[in-house]
């Protein structure tokens, strides 16, 4: 078995365990942290909207040997605006401008085809008017409100309240990261970025309910015993599930990777950025928010119930007893001998102190005759 594989039965057998829950207030300072810088970045420099969600006029040019960084100048003197330039396959060029209506659209058409030396009717463009733009806007708001109102009645039914909370929690951390994210590097807002957020919501959802399950399975009839407490319990379904949480999330940003830095970074295909920065950095928040954020929160809202409470108690009160007991009657240890383990014990069969009788064959002989 490979050591990781070790490692991951070890922690499912709780041989070995993180506190997670016990260290959860700084899980959630780094969340909060996290999350104000996003929510700065998100106030300071605001999303880079696409036309799609703010109207303007998309140009394509014929085949031309102009590069892409030359058509972005060409397009930003004719419009002052920043263009976004994709290379096509056919070596045409798309130039994307935000904001334009149809009398300006025009004028950059004349001037873009001056630029690049070619007829004026050569340059195709399109326009997506302002109020389509606010209808895929309002359609992407409703979407991820009727996702997260059926996460959280699913949840609520499928295990409990307090896990929807948490998980509702989770997905709103994961959102506000990304789109922080988003605001701060200035990559252009598309439908395809929505398409990815609601993709690593779905994800982070499921890493969240698998710690759940494992949650709900072990906590059956808890308080009917006082070995551990709640929280001892959610720890130790978060260190059960940590090894499988943390392969597939990497197996998963591995393609996302090559999506982002060598597909949209070397090879230039800027149409891959919109959709892979959003899974990138929402497939990474996700894992983090169902190990550091999720379990612990439900941990935190289930210790407030009385009957959890008064079971935290008991089971504290046994450990305390159990320590005192050790400490003023400790194990007596037999003379001449040094320890003895449980491994050690368990080996030992029948009693261990047999008759003077038995075993004279094997010492010396009795003082009798033959």
């Amino acid at each position: 078995m490979s050591k990781l594989g070790n490692i991951g039965a070890r922690l499912h057998r709780g041989e070995i365990s993180y506190d997670f829950i016990g260290h959860r207030k700084i899980w959630y300072g780094v969340s909060i942290l996290i999350t104000i810088l996003a929510i700065v970045g998100l106030a300071v420099r605001g999303l880079n909207m696409g036309i799609d969600f703010q109207g303007g006029a998309v140009f394509t040019t014929p085949k031309t040997s102009v590069s892409v960084s030359q058509a972005e100048e060409y397009a930003k003197e004719a419009s002052g605006h920043d263009a976004v330039v994709q290379k096509l396959g056919n070596g045409s060029l798309r130039i994307q401008i935000a904001g334009m209506d149809t009398q300006q659209s025009d004028q950059i058409k004349n001037k873009l085809a001056a630029d690049f030396k070619v007829d004026t009717e050569k340059i195709a463009a399109d326009l997506v008017g302002p109020s389509w733009g606010d209808q895929i806007a309002n359609k992407a708001w409703q979407g991820l409100a009727i996702f997260m109102v059926l996460v959280v009645i699913y949840l609520a039914i499928a295990f409990e309240w307090r896990m929807a909370i948490a998980a509702l929690v989770a997905l709103i951390h994961d959102i506000t990261i990304t789109v922080g994210i988003y605001a701060l590097v200035g990559f252009e807002v598309t439908p395809g970025t929505v398409i990815g957020l609601l993709t690593i919501l779905g994800y982070s959802l499921y890493d969240t309910v698998v710690v759940f399950d494992s949650l709900k399975e072990q906590t059956k009839d808890i308080t009917k015993q006082t070995k551990s407490t709640y929280s001892d319990i959610a720890n130790h379904s978060i260190n059960g599930t940590l090894v499988r949480s943390v392969n597939t999330t990497v197996v998963a940003l591995l393609p996302v990777a090559g999506l982002l830095f060598i597909g949209g970074g070397f090879l230039g295909a800027g149409t891959l950025n919109d959709i892979s920065l959003s899974l990138f950095v929402g497939l990474a928040a996700g894992a983090y928010s169902s190990i550091f954020i999720a379990t612990p929160l439900v941990a935190d809202l289930k210790e407030r119930e009385p009957q959890i409470k008064a079971l935290r108690k008991r089971v504290l009160a046994k450990r305390s007893q159990a320590a005192t007991e050790a400490q003023t009657h400790p194990e007596p240890q037999t003379e001449g001998a040094e320890e003895y383990d449980d491994d050690s014990a368990a080996a030992v069969v029948g009693p261990r102190n047999q008759p003077a009788s038995r075993g004279r064959g094997r010492g010396r002989p009795s003082g009798k005759r033959r």
